[in-house]
């Protein structure tokens, strides 16, 4: 049976998906078969396992840090909100139902727990370390009858539990030690040490308060991990936006817009853009925003039909004024779907409308069907775009077809097909384009293009992209982050409580 140490948090974003991401990194540094695993995630920001199911990226950022391909069992349950109040729930990979967020919290799980317990046996079997994360806070009293994800998966898997808490947010010692009050004995017993995260400054600042919080709990303090403004590693969710990384390094580049739909999803589809060095990416708050910017990308969304009428009710007169000046326009899944003629939802997946006009610029109809299309696929760009291959994956319910002849972006091929495909749409003046295709911008034959294009748009030099391989650049990352962890945690405990040797 595998050894098991689970990470749980004070609160949500204290740094749990990081701390996770570091000690699987570690572990397969020091020659351990390693996985990580998460009962139930909530998150708009979703990846596609090699065999074609659904998972949380997080997960799937800890898998590769781990060095494993990732697999649905990593995570089992994933609420994927899809307004206020609802959720699409996925286990295993696969879209199980669609429920108020009410109704999910006071049903009976019995079924969701025997997925989420076959699914870490599953793991249980294949890895000796199985690193856990937690979901918010393990005290949230009012939820904890029916919470799957914390204490319950850590006795479940026999866990040593670390508890991180977020020194920037303040009040650390009565997150600390009101986390730990609450406990219940025998989950207080699976303690075996906090980590204080985000720390700005010297830590010798910080020994007082090591002092006062295990002389007051009587559990150590494994580390003060210092504040690092961009890791380099895929966000969780959109809490993730308010990083450094999104945040603008200067005013003077090309200036390219993300728009901050209310429905965001996987947003990290844009990260390659902030490597680059003469450019601006910034997620705009206002539709002035975009009267500065040189181009704009519509990214995807988990409720199409809602976000399309956010778009027409404030934002459609400043992107036609982006149309007139001739500015790249680029759309990915939801925000391709948005850029047609029409997206329709006759079952009600994600609202309540029946149809919603598109901004009408690519010649495509939207359906949304089910089942859910989730695979990754190969090929390359057309001619016009430079033939170069091109790689992404799919997550969408949406089913688009052609109204008029128009040029596609690429021919792909399906893990799961044999036959090639047309991708994509693109206008004949090549300025608005639309792709199905998460993760086109790693594609650095795709990044080359389409920044090239906005560079000649603006009347600057074209020249080469500057990273050439994203994979490289997240190894890098991931090995930097070890590094950091190593050098602030006493991780002698850590393994001790796995019944390792170090």
């Amino acid at each position: 049976m595998a050894k098991s140490v689970m990470v749980m948090g004070t609160s949500s974003h204290v740094g749990k998906s990081i701390m996770v991401t570091a000690l699987c990194r570690i572990l397969r540094q020091d020659g351990w078969d390693v996985a990580p695993f998460k009962v139930q995630n909530m998150s708009r920001n979703s990846a596609v396992t090699p065999d074609g199911l659904e998972m949380s990226r997080a997960q799937a950022v800890q898998a590769e840090a781990a060095g494993i391909p990732a697999n649905a069992h990593m995570n089992p349950i994933l609420l994927k909100p899809t307004d206020g109040r609802s959720s699409q729930v996925i286990v295993q990979g696969r879209v199980h139902s669609n429920q108020p967020a009410s109704m999910y919290m006071h049903a009976e799980k019995a079924d969701l727990w025997r997925a989420a317990t076959a699914s870490f046996q599953y793991l249980a079997e294949r890895y000796s370390v199985i690193v856990m994360e937690g979901a918010g806070s393990p005290v949230e009293m009012n939820l904890k009858a029916h919470d799957l994800t914390n204490m319950k998966a850590a006795e479940m898997a026999n866990a040593a539990v670390i508890l991180v808490a977020d020194i920037e947010r303040g009040g650390v010692f009565a997150s600390v030690v009101g986390t730990l009050d609450l406990l219940e004995p025998d989950e207080r017993a699976r303690v075996v040490g906090v980590i204080i995260n985000k720390f700005r400054g010297d830590p010798s600042l910080f020994d007082d308060g090591v002092r006062f919080l295990e002389e007051r709990t009587g559990v150590p303090v494994l580390g003060v991990l210092p504040y690092v403004s961009d890791l380099g590693i895929d966000e969780e969710d959109s809490l993730g936006l308010t990083s450094a990384r999104y945040n603008p390094r200067s005013a003077v580049g090309i200036r390219i817009a993300i728009l901050p739909l209310p429905h965001l999803a996987n947003f990290t589809d844009v990260d390659a853009l902030f490597l680059e060095q003469d450019i601006v990416p910034f997620f705009c708050r206002t539709p002035e925003d975009l009267a500065s910017a040189d181009a704009v990308i519509i990214p995807g969304s988990k409720n199409t039909m809602e976000d399309l009428i956010w778009l027409q009710r404030g934002w459609a007169p400043a992107l036609q004024q982006m149309r007139l000046r001739g500015c790249p326009i680029l759309g990915i899944c939801g925000g391709y779907q948005m850029l047609g003629q029409v997206v329709r939802d006759p079952e009600g997946f994600e609202s309540p409308r029946a149809e919603v006009m598109g901004l009408g610029w690519l010649p495509i109809d939207t359906t949304l069907v089910s089942p859910k299309r989730t695979t990754w696929v190969r090929g390359h760009l057309v001619d016009a775009w430079g033939g170069h291959p091109v790689a992404g994956y799919e997550i969408h319910m949406g089913r688009s077809n052609a109204t008029a002849e128009g040029m596609p972006l690429a021919v792909v091929r399906a893990q799961d097909d044999e036959a090639t495909h047309l991708e994509g749409s693109v206008t004949a003046d090549g300025k608005v384009a639309g792709t199905y295709l998460h993760g086109i911008l790693d594609n650095p034959g795709f990044r080359e293009r389409w920044l090239n294009q906005i560079r000649h748009t603006v009347g600057l030099t074209e020249h080469p992209t500057a990273v050439a391989s994203i994979e490289a650049i997240r190894e890098q990352a991931y090995d930097r982050l070890a590094t950091m962890v190593r050098g602030h945690l006493r991780l002698d405990i850590v393994y001790k409580a796995l019944g390792l040797y170090h």
